[in-house]
């Protein structure tokens, strides 16, 4: 078992011995009904077997990928005035959404008092133009939007995996548990995943608070690694809301819904949204208790964040 207090840039080499798991085909009860609505309703689905990565895709293999390939992020590319008529050219400049602390306690119900659009943020600069990668290559690359993780994916010879397969995986082995590890949010007083320990979003506990080299928490019953916390992770499928099944017939590698129905209409952009699983270092019990295989959110496939990465399936 990793210990919290051990960790390092490097992957324990005693724990991850392949670069993918195989899963098992496998019927499993996916969602909740116990958390947030948008986990609901609970329902069997069967998923064929396939494999996936052991851990998230880490900067350093995102940077073999742009070596060989020249692939230039969301985030790096110049923006269209066409694309934002009215805004101030001054504006339009490639960045990314970046996690930023505040000073104290706030309403937690306004989200944009710890986000912000960092000009020259990217895979690269995580943390704007001054910060580097340099010794954070065995992190979780983040900052990429869909298109760079398919992208990604697609250069390697594997795809994304489906949110089915996604939980199917994270889920150990543990049908139903919260987490995925069991029931309880500790084992023998031991944290268990890299979510946010301490007071959010402004104080966190020495060692959290932000990514964390993969694999420096104990993997789960399949043998990977981060399926909870430290990064949400994109999925293939549409973002919409389940639907009930027949509890005779479970349906087989359920995909979601349409780009056209995941697109919020109370948005002022009509990007569809992808969904991303997992969880990441900013879900914190008192606002954000989404580490969990069931729990998911929407993303808008153009937008990178500090806290969003990807693994593949194949």
């Amino acid at each position: 078992m990793v210990e919290l207090a051990a960790r390092s840039d490097q992957v324990r080499s005693d724990q991850v011995r392949t670069d993918q798991v195989r899963i098992d085909a496998a019927e499993f009860t996916m969602g909740s009904d116990a958390h947030y609505p948008e986990e609901g309703p609970e329902r069997r689905v069967y998923v064929d077997a396939f494999s996936i990565d052991v851990t998230t895709v880490t900067n350093s293999q995102f940077a073999d990928f742009v070596r060989s390939t020249g692939y230039t992020t969301v985030a790096e590319r110049p923006l269209d005035p066409a694309d934002f008529p009215g805004a101030p050219a001054e504006n339009l400049q490639p960045g990314s959404m970046v996690f930023t602390g505040t000073r104290g306690p706030v309403d937690l119900r306004h989200l944009s008092q710890w986000w912000a659009w960092v000009p020259g943020a990217s895979w690269r600069r995580p943390f704007g133009p001054r910060s580097s990668i340099d010794h954070r290559m065995n992190h979780p690359v983040v900052h990429v939007a869909y298109e760079d993780a398919d992208a990604y994916a697609v250069w390697a010879g594997r795809r994304l995996p489906t949110e089915a397969e996604w939980e199917l995986a994270a889920r150990g082995g543990l049908d139903g548990a919260r987490y995925t590890w069991g029931d309880r949010a500790e084992r023998s007083g031991e944290k268990l995943a890299n979510y946010w320990h301490g007071e959010f979003p402004w104080r966190a506990a020495s060692g959290y608070g932000s990514t964390a080299p993969v694999g420096s928490f104990p993997p789960n019953g399949y043998g990977l690694f981060d399926m909870a916390g430290n990064v949400w992770e994109w999925t293939a499928d549409w973002y919409t809301q389940p639907e009930p099944t027949d509890h005779c017939c479970a349906p087989s590698n359920p995909t979601g819904g349409t780009a056209a129905d995941s697109v919020d209409p109370g948005q002022p952009f009509a990007v569809p949204r992808k969904v991303v699983k997992g969880g990441s270092f900013l879900c914190a019990d008192s606002y954000c208790m989404r580490y969990r295989p069931a729990a998911r959110r929407p993303q808008m496939i153009d937008t990178g964040m500090s806290h969003i990465g990807f693994r593949c399936a194949g």
